[in-house]
């Protein structure tokens, strides 16, 4: 059963899409609820973590959820917090203009699902493979001084970094606007906690959507409280914003119950396109992967 003193430890890399916690916290909703906002360099970190038992939640693109399940069929994605619609990309240095023109460029990604998704997504847009450019494995931390020392040509990157390389002169070449609702995040919890932590898991959840509302009711002030953990102004803050979707309590709803059956199609072809590109061994069961049990009660 669960203590006061049981914390709930929740993981999350920098990433627009995973804000609202923070915002959360910062305006108290928190405040009586056991719960534990824990920053990591990387989503492979975050991951990693939830996997060694070190999180009881992780914040996750829906690729990597995927991964975890592959090897933990208890976990449940029991929020979609972001879809991005450009947030994600490929930048390029002055001179490569097109996704065509990275044919035997140095390309740096880093070593999680997501990147090399993006990238065979993006290359498969122009008839090429990986093998068609040189992988250059980066830590999400080390994409920005890579790239402006000139050890890459080009980045699998995303906000805030793709912002900070746009604003000094590089290209953007790809991004997740071409592949419209294929890179979901969400919030990956195993079975157990979902039965042993369910009221900090509530007021989790509740927490997220309470921060939504304040965002669109005052979104000058929310830029102000999120900017700060991405590290740029609040008016570069509420740009990111626009390169991502954000579900509200409704949508999440629809598509956690499979009531709409679009969040349940997305995965199941990310599923096989990840076991064609040896990202998974086998193809995961995804209905039961999807779990509206904590948005349904909501008002």
């Amino acid at each position: 059963m669960q203590t006061p003193s049981t914390p709930l430890r929740v993981g999350a890399n920098v990433w627009p899409g995973y804000e609202n916690f923070y915002l959360a916290s910062n305006l108290g909703y928190y405040d009586n609820f056991p719960i534990q906002l824990v920053d990591y360099p990387s989503a492979t970190e975050v991951s990693r973590a939830l996997r060694n038992g070190d999180l009881e939640v992780a914040a996750l693109t829906l690729d990597e959820a995927l991964s975890l399940a592959e090897t933990n069929p208890d976990i449940r994605a029991v929020l979609i917090t972001d879809v991005s619609a450009g947030g994600d990309a490929i930048i390029a240095k002055s001179g490569i203009e097109t996704l065509a023109t990275l044919k035997g460029r140095r390309v740096g990604v880093e070593s999680t699902a997501l990147g090399a998704f993006v990238i065979t997504r993006a290359l498969e847009q122009v008839g090429l493979s990986l093998q068609d450019v040189e992988i250059v494995s980066l830590g999400v931390s080390e994409h920005e001084h890579a790239f402006k020392q000139g050890l890459v040509d080009a980045v699998v990157t995303f906000e805030p970094t793709r912002s900070k390389l746009l604003a000094m002169g590089a290209n953007l070449v790809f991004d997740s606007k071409q592949i419209p609702g294929e890179i979901v995040d969400v919030l990956a919890v195993p079975q157990a906690v979902l039965e042993n932590q369910r009221e900090a898991l509530d007021g989790l959840v509740r927490g997220w959507f309470r921060a939504l509302d304040y965002l669109h009711k005052d979104p000058q002030d929310a830029a102000k409280r999120m900017a700060v953990r991405e590290g740029v102004e609040p008016k570069q803050f509420l740009a990111s914003l626009e390169l991502i979707h954000i579900p509200d309590l409704k949508e999440n709803q629809k598509l956690l119950s499979k009531a709409d059956p679009k969040l349940l199609n997305v995965a199941r072809q990310l599923s096989q396109l990840m076991v064609q590109k040896n990202l998974l061994q086998q193809a995961v069961e995804v209905e039961s992967l999807l779990d509206d049990r904590l948005v349904k009660g909501l008002p």
